[in-house]
């Protein structure tokens, strides 16, 4: 397995793009997906970036790094947004492969910590993460808040 922005494989970009809609969109949000996968293509900034696990040139996985994850802590950042690992590729440790590929390209792009939002249980905490309080979507709902330091 190898992991790349999709800067660097733009042959897939149409198929990132339908990977990352198909498991975090909706059937009216293509167009928010493709729009801000191709701009962060074209930005010098060290964020917005899109990533996808690849195996024998089949994404396996995905996870990006963003500025905010629509939520009310607009002063945190960067985000860790869109972790996916597909279904048959599960157990296998490609998740925590991912996350610890994140957490290096934060430290690459001078961040120090890292932040992410899910309602999933007891999953980030086996990796480190720490979660410190609750945030509130553009939807009205919560979500747990983790952070980690990026090493």
């Amino acid at each position: 397995m190898k992991i790349v922005e999709i800067q660097q494989r733009p042959e897939l970009f149409d198929t990132s793009v339908g990977v990352f809609w198909r498991e975090w969109g909706n059937e009216k949000n293509y167009n928010f997906y493709e729009d801000a996968m191709r701009n962060s293509c074209l930005t010098t900034d060290e964020i917005p970036r899109f990533y996808i696990a690849l195996e024998d040139e089949s994404i396996i996985g995905t996870y990006a790094l963003i500025r905010n994850d629509l939520n009310s802590r607009q002063d945190l950042f960067p985000w860790l947004a869109c972790l996916f690992v597909e279904p048959g590729h599960r157990g296998k440790q490609i998740g925590s492969q991912l996350l610890q590929h994140a957490l290096q390209e934060a430290a690459k792009k001078g961040f120090d910590r890292l932040y992410l939002s899910t309602d999933l249980d007891g999953y980030y905490e086996k990796y480190g993460w720490t979660h410190f309080g609750e945030v509130y979507g553009v939807g009205g709902g919560s979500l747990k808040i983790y952070s980690r330091s990026v090493e």
